[in-house]
Order: C-alpha cells, then structure tokens, then sequence
C-alpha cells in the first residue's frame, strides 16, 4: 500500500465511519495502555507505576488533543468543554498538564497550510488574496472549531483578522452531527433528558449556523449595535464587504488571553471574571439571547480595561417565557423554596405527568446544577466543581440524575446550561471570583447595583440607545 501523500493527510475526514472511528482508535488505544499498566503492577513499584500512568495520562491528553484537533468541526467543541472542567478522568498528579494540553483547543490547533485555504478565500471574495487586502499574513495565528484565522491590513490601512473555513468542514460537522444523534440514541436508556429527538434536533439546527459565516456575521453586527458604548464589554467590528460564506473579516483586537488573565493579581482577575459574568448573563436575561461559545479562547482582556468577546456563531436567541422560567427559577433557588420550584417545573412540563419527584428532590437538583449561584459570599469556582455539577446532571451515579433522568428539559435550556458550565469553567481557569448572586440579583429581581461595574453598566443602560 502507497504511503498516504501530504495532500491527503491534510484532507478533513468526513465521513462519519472515520471520523468515529477515529474517536473509537483512540479509546481503544487509551484502554489497552492502562491493561498493560495493570498487569505490569504486580511486578513494578507502587511510584514507578504512578510515573508510568502519569506519561500514559499525558500521552492520552496529546492523542486526544491531535485527534479532536484534526477533527475540527463539532468534535473539537467537545474538546473546548471538557478543557474548562476536571472531569477525573486521569489521576490528579497529571490532570493539569492534560488540562493544559485540552487548553490549546480554546484557540490554537495545528494550521493547515495557507494553500489549502486560500482558494476558500479566493472563490468566496472573487478575487485574488493579493488585491483584497494589502497585507496577508499567511500563517494562521488562531484556530476555531470550523476555521482558522489570520492578521492581515485593509486597503484602507486597518488592521484585520480573516477567519476562513476549513475545507470540507461543511461535510465533516454534518458527519459530526449523525455521529452525535446515533450515539445519545444509543445512550437513551441512560440518559433519556438528552436523548430525546427534539434535542438532537436543535443541536443540529444551532450547530448548522455556524457553517454560513453570513449568519455569524449578522449576529455580531447586532450584537455590537446593542454594546455599543458599553463600559467594559467590547465587540469587534466586522467588515461585511470582505466577508461572506465562507469567510469572516473583522477588526484585529490586541489583549490578553485567558491563560495570561490568570496570571495577574487576585483583584484583576476578579474584575475581568465580573465582566465575563455581567456579559453572557446580562445577555441572557435582559436580551433573551447570548454567544452560547462562552469558552476560554472566546475572550480578549484589553489593554483599556475593557474584555473584547468573540466568535458569534453558536449565538441562541431564547423565548421570553422560557428566560422568564429561569429567571423564576433562580428566585426560588435563591429562596431554597423547593415546592415553588416543583410548581413551575411542572407547570412548564420539566416534570411528566403524575411524576413522583418531590420539591426537595427539585432544590436539589437546581442547587447541584449552578448553586454558585445561589451563594450570598464571596465564591470563587474551581474547574472541578463545574465537573461536579455536569457529572451531578448527567452521571447515572449521582443522586441528583437518579431522581430527575425520566424527567425532561425543554431543548432550548440546554444550551443555558451549557453556557453556565462553560463560563464558569472560564471562571475557574483565570481563578477569578465573585458575589455571583449580588450581581445577578440586578436582573433577577431588580436590585441596585452592588460593584462598581454594576454601576457603571446601570449608567449606560440608562442612556438612549437604540435596542
């Protein structure tokens, strides 16, 4: 057999056969390391063994992250989720360092070369690369999950970064896609409240606008009219005259990354976890829709204070009532009512009819879910109490999944909580803390601003604008 050409191992897989079974290699590869690691324990040291599962960990870690990263597409968002969290799925010695290699996902993989993308340019812009912009940096400095993104000047002299689709990716997120509903099908048994086909089906719908660049860039260009002149929250500019399809220009943003945020004093970092915070749920609450890509990678810190957020494809817009339910919802968890909040679940269809589930198992399962939220102190949250809470949610171990799993959750607030361990997983990796529950309490239930950036928001809101 002729070995594979450079072309070809450029090439997205898109066929649903190998890209799961890609995902498939890899667990199978993982499995068979940690057999060998058993067997070989009898005859080893109990310290060489842990050094040997610790180099086994971080081997997984880069085959996870070359696998997904290759992937591209759908799979890598799953990547860019578990990177915020510490699931346990590798001993605690090692899950930093597979955390760090899970953390390239938020905004860097391998590039493909500039040859490959730059008839995507070409044939989306119709014209040469060399007459659309008078400079293009050919090596791409970032990476998302449909495309890669370059630096690159206007004619007119401004500074832009071009994001292109991948080749192909349009195939391989439709494969991702199948891949997905045939698995949380094959996983009803386990877990019903996600299986269900309405779900599928609106993760499918989501998933699919970010394949037309035209639709992202609509969604900015809204979202940048509403922040315009806001105190701390950024949206950059977008240029729909080199934009199409396929290809996404906007304004070139200088700042710091996620990693580096995490790097400054405690008091920094709380204030830029209290702008991440009042944007994604501020959206939420008083917008009815929010950037539901709320990952590390997905924000810049600015050298004027302020944090510029990016990448507006996964942007979901929620009806009034079903934000007016989570709105009532954190009420009644804030209260530690829980016989309200078996009320409005079952008035809203969370709770089947005749379903057995009490009030408390409902104020359990809330508290589990976000009780940071909840809290009236100070609460920094760790990436391993997000994993606590998704495992609480979706494990058919813990208590609060065993009482709640024949129940269903209307498919749109899925995408809530996804943003909710997203953010808070973005919280934990900068180590940024807060009185969550003081903030949200402005847009919960009215309550005056208790920070200094609450007051300064409070100022713009007031201000005419056009909504």
């Amino acid at each position: 057999m002729s070995k594979p050409s450079r072309r070809d191992t450029d090439e997205l897989a898109t066929s649903r056969i190998r890209r799961g079974a890609q995902l498939g290699g890899l667990a199978a590869k993982e499995t068979l390391r940690r057999v060998t690691l058993k067997a070989g324990a009898a005859v080893i040291t109990e310290s060489r063994h842990e050094q040997l599962l610790d180099r086994a960990n971080q081997r997984l870690a880069r085959d996870f992250v070359a696998v997904l990263g290759s992937m591209r597409g759908a799979a890598m968002k799953v990547g860019q989720l578990l990177s915020v969290m510490d699931l346990g799925i590798v001993d605690p010695d090692a899950r930093e360092s597979f955390r760090k290699h899970l953390a390239r996902l938020q905004g860097s993989v391998d590039a493909m070369p500039f040859d490959r993308m730059r008839p995507v340019i070409e044939a989306d812009l119709g014209a040469p690369v060399e007459d659309l912009f008078a400079t293009f940096d050919t090596h791409a400095f970032a990476a998302a999950s449909i495309g890669q993104v370059y630096r690159a000047t206007t004619r007119d002299g401004r500074a832009v970064a071009v994001k292109v689709q991948y080749p192909g990716v349009r195939a391989a997120v439709r494969a991702d896609l199948k891949n997905l509903a045939l698995f949380l099908r094959m996983q009803k048994s386990l877990v019903p409240t996600i299986a269900a086909t309405e779900f599928i089906e609106e993760v499918t719908a989501e998933l699919s606008q970010e394949l037309d660049y035209r639709t992202e860039l609509a969604n900015q260009l809204a979202v940048a009219r509403r922040f315009r002149g806001h105190p701390f929250a950024h949206i950059p500019a977008v240029l729909p005259e080199l934009s199409a399809g396929s290809v996404l220009t906007t304004e070139y943003i200088e700042g710091r990354s996620a990693a580096e945020v995490a790097d400054l004093p405690a008091d920094e970092r709380d204030r830029v976890g209290e702008m991440i915070y009042r944007f994604y749920y501020g959206s939420l609450f008083r917008d009815c829709a929010f950037n539901g890509d709320a990952h590390p990678g997905n924000f810049l810190y600015r050298p004027d204070g302020r944090v510029s957020f990016l990448d507006f494809g996964l942007y979901k817009r929620m009806d009034p009532a079903a934000v007016d339910f989570e709105r009532r919802a954190w009420l009644l968890g804030i209260a530690g009512d829980g016989d309200g909040l078996r009320d409005i679940m079952e008035a809203y269809g969370v709770l089947r009819p005749g379903s057995t589930v009490s009030g408390q198992d409902c104020l359990r399962y809330t508290l589990d879910a976000a009780g940071w939220n909840f809290v009236d102190d100070y609460v920094a949250v760790r990436p391993i109490d997000v994993s606590a809470a998704l495992l609480g949610v979706i494990n058919p171990a813990a208590e609060s999944f065993r009482t709640m799993r024949a129940e269903r959750l209307p498919p749109e607030h899925l995408f809530s909580r996804r943003l909710d361990f997203l953010m808070f997983g973005t919280l934990g990796q900068i180590g940024a803390g807060g009185n969550w529950r003081r903030i949200a309490a402005e847009w919960l239930d009215g309550a005056p601003p208790s920070t200094e950036l609450g007051r300064a928001e409070a100022d713009w809101l007031a201000q005419p604008r056009e909504r």
